[in-house]
């Protein structure tokens, strides 16, 4: 889920405090957690290839509304003390700035999607800002929000696709559970600036297998062959049941058939990941790497990791260390 570690396992202790609602104790961690590529708070990265060289994106930390490293190889990483988003657009209000989302235009410069708090109604919606370089410092686009389904909780998570053809796509999840409702990952064609839609947006799925808990969340598509894979974060985030699936399809658009199980998770890992999710997929040379964030051993922080991810047959796997 893209909330900030303030606003996790510990964070819920004290809201829960103020409002006379202790939430249940959060179990215990593994002693056996794997060490972090990224060893701070970087939960929900975005990764995106520069020029031999990735750059990642991450929520907001001390004050800074969008965290970003870089790295030569998706094992060592450098993370930068500037903010890739230093400025919010004028309908959003600081300190809840999630699941940031970079991605290279055609006609050149990049454009970021990212998540923020919609001042007016207090639920998180959708914004778009641009910049000539990969790392920033990215220019928010005024106006209204690009995804602000009020009534449907708000809208949170979003991610790029750019299908064979060229055709470019925003998914996201709408933030029901916010509001005792349902959640659904929507996609939408993008118009070619990347500012603005082309078409209207299709429902793809929503929470129905028991592992999910009340929500699906933090899309990720990539396409191999002919099949299109949905990577997506589900159950609550601050447990260690928050986990990650994949479902496919043989258009963008679907139908979708979820793999029953999870690709990833804290007992798939034997504890090695606490709460994993939040991933991102990266294509390399050497083949697909996911990059995701798990919760550090005292669960204070979601720091970020990164390991192989192999196929068998039509399934994604994580080869885990």
């Amino acid at each position: 889920m893209s909330r900030p570690a303030a606003a996790g396992i510990l964070g819920a202790s004290l809201v829960g405090a103020l409002v006379g609602c202790t939430p249940p104790p959060a179990p215990d961690p593994s002693p056996t957690i794997a060490p972090f590529a990224i060893d701070q708070d970087f939960a929900d990265p975005d990764v995106l290839e520069v020029d031999g060289e990735y750059v990642a994106f991450a929520i907001n930390t001390r004050g800074v509304n969008v965290q970003t490293a870089t790295s030569d190889d998706l094992v060592e990483w450098k993370v930068s003390l500037e903010d890739a988003l230093p400025d919010l657009p004028s309908w959003a209000s600081r300190g809840r700035t999630w699941a940031p989302d970079v991605s290279e235009l055609a006609g050149g410069g990049y454009v970021m999607y990212f998540t923020a708090n919609h001042t007016a109604s207090d639920k998180q919606c959708i914004g778009v800002a641009t910049s000539m370089t990969a790392t920033g410092p990215y220019v928010a686009v005024e106006g209204e929000p690009l995804v602000c389904p009020v009534a449907e909780g708000g809208a949170i998570d979003p991610s790029t696709f750019t299908d064979d053809d060229g055709a470019r796509y925003l998914i996201w999840k709408t933030d029901g559970n916010c509001c005792a409702l349902d959640t659904w990952l929507e996609i939408a064609p993008l118009a070619p600036e990347g500012t603005a839609f082309a078409g209207p947006s299709t429902k793809l799925f929503s929470q129905s297998e028991p592992w999910e808990g009340n929500l699906v969340e933090g899309p990720v598509l990539m396409k191999r062959g002919s099949t299109y894979n949905l990577f997506y974060s589900a159950n609550d985030y601050g447990t260690e049941d928050y986990a990650v699936g994949v479902a496919t399809a043989p258009s963008v658009t679907g139908p979708y058939t979820k793999h029953p199980e999870p690709i990833l998770s804290t007992e798939s890992s034997d504890g090695r990941f606490f709460g994993p999710g939040g991933q991102d997929v990266v294509s390399t040379d050497d083949g697909d790497v996911m990059v995701f964030h798990g919760w550090s051993d005292l669960l204070l922080y979601r720091g970020l990791y990164s390991v192989p991810l192999e196929w068998k047959g039509d399934v994604p796997v994580p080869d885990l260390p």
